[in-house]
């Protein structure tokens, strides 16, 4: 079977991006998978990056070997940090550090102080990081098709970064979260996270790829049941929110362009299908915590690793003879439901009421029905209606009656109002009052 060509689209989640190098690992394995273009943002991007160094010469193990060794280098940088669950969190809180005293101290500090305070020459191991083991010559070399997002601080625009251009500076630029870290400055220009304005950015695959196939996968849960509750319940949705709210609006425009497509009215353009699909396991990264994205024990990289490689396995059983067919995502029910009228979707139109037939009445319309004055008038009745349209008649008279003496009375010329808002006398009845005063 010839390789048939996709695009991947990687979120960012902090140590969650784990679970994309699972998925990256095990579609590597597969030679009937050939990867055109990459679009990440924050740890989404690291993987991109590691994965184009080692792919530059279209060796898979080297590929793979290069996303292994970027990992083993983020535990070793982390075995040092103080950011580690106590020991009753690994039965109570699972992979959560909620409960570490070093997170919940790192969180209060990092809600009244900024990187700007707590780090004031700008440590960032992370950086380093990517130095000693990302060759960016050979990222830029690479023969895939790189899009890096970040987001303009001054604008609030996303802004994509090429791998003509790609060094640390732009990696790190991605993955910048402001109450973290400091702005990234490129060119005098400060950048924050590329999730805040493309999580990641679709677009660039819709106008620089040839594939139609685009394979999202997603590690920040869309859908999460029930209002949460406590502080640190809220902030984690609010995050998962924000840093949805762009790939929803992309998914949402593909939709729309789709339903265009069906209905004839972009013959003739240049627009063309794309075909959305995506790997995940909501019901695993749902249940994590959003301070389990800052948990790099070796065994919670380990299991999200496996995690990705397992939901990447049943991705390929499963969707992947689909690719070049359809997509096997159904946006409109996933992301918006069946119909959004506000962005152009169909409505469906009600259900008509049921109809009955001439010979039964319905027992609605049998409690307000009218009699048929013909059929069920009495002599009564009659009498009745007959007075109260004769006494009808003697109030509309009175009622003329009482309007004529107005009239007569109403002058022949318009009253003009005077300085002080009162009506002014015109004409020969203004003379007569001029001559008795």
């Amino acid at each position: 079977m010839a390789p048939r060509s996709i695009n991947l689209a990687l979120q960012g989640g902090g140590s969650h991006g784990a679970f994309s190098w699972g998925v990256l690992d095990r579609l590597l394995e597969d030679e009937t998978i050939e990867i055109e273009a990459i679009t990440g943002a924050s740890a989404g991007a690291m993987n991109a990056v590691a994965l184009a160094a080692g792919y530059v010469n279209g060796d898979r193990d080297e590929a793979r070997e290069a996303l292994r060794a970027f990992w083993m280098g983020v535990l070793r940088e982390a075995e040092a940090s103080p950011l580690k669950r106590m020991p009753f969190e690994h039965v109570l809180s699972g992979w959560n550090l909620d409960a570490s005293p070093a997170y919940v101290l790192f969180d209060l500090i990092t809600r009244i102080a900024s990187p700007y305070d707590f780090n004031p020459l700008n440590l960032n191991p992370l950086r380093d990081l990517l130095v000693e083991l990302v060759d960016f010559d050979s990222v830029r070399r690479s023969h895939l098709k790189l899009f890096i997002s970040a987001t303009n601080v001054e604008t609030g625009r996303a802004v994509i970064f090429n791998k003509a251009e790609l060094n640390a500076d732009h990696v790190m630029a991605s993955a910048c979260l402001p109450l973290l870290f400091r702005a990234v400055e490129i060119d005098g220009v400060p950048y924050w996270d590329g999730g805040f304005t493309g999580n990641p950015a679709l677009w660039p695959l819709f106008e620089h790829c040839e594939s139609d196939d685009v394979v999202l996968v997603q590690i920040n849960p869309i859908h999460r049941p029930g209002a949460p509750r406590t502080a640190r319940e809220i902030v984690n949705r609010i995050n998962e929110i924000t840093f949805n709210a762009s790939l929803l609006r992309d998914l949402r425009a593909v939709d729309f362009v789709a339903r265009l497509m069906e209905d004839g009215r972009l013959d003739g353009t240049d627009y063309r299908r794309v075909l959305i699909h995506m790997i995940e396991d909501e019901a695993s990264l749902s249940a994590l915590g959003a301070s389990s994205k800052l948990n790099t024990e070796p065994d919670f990289i380990e299991m999200l690793f496996q995690k990705g490689r397992a939901a990447a396995s049943a991705w390929l059983s499963k969707e992947a003879r689909q690719l070049g067919v359809r997509s096997t995502v159904n946006i409109r029910k996933m992301f918006q439901g069946e119909d959004d009228a506000l962005d152009g979707g169909r409505i469906t139109p009600k259900a008509a009421r049921p109809t009955h037939p001439a010979s039964t009445v319905p027992p609605a319309t049998t409690a307000t029905a009218k009699p048929d004055r013909a059929k069920a008038s009495s002599p009564a009745s009659n009498s009745k209606r007959a007075a109260a349209r004769h006494s009808d008649k003697r109030t509309a008279k009175a009622s003329a009656a009482q309007a004529k003496p107005a009239a007569k009375r109403a002058p022949a010329k318009t009253r003009a109002v005077g300085p002080a808002g009162k009506t002014a006398p015109q004409g020969a009845a203004a003379k007569r009052r001029r001559r008795s005063d």
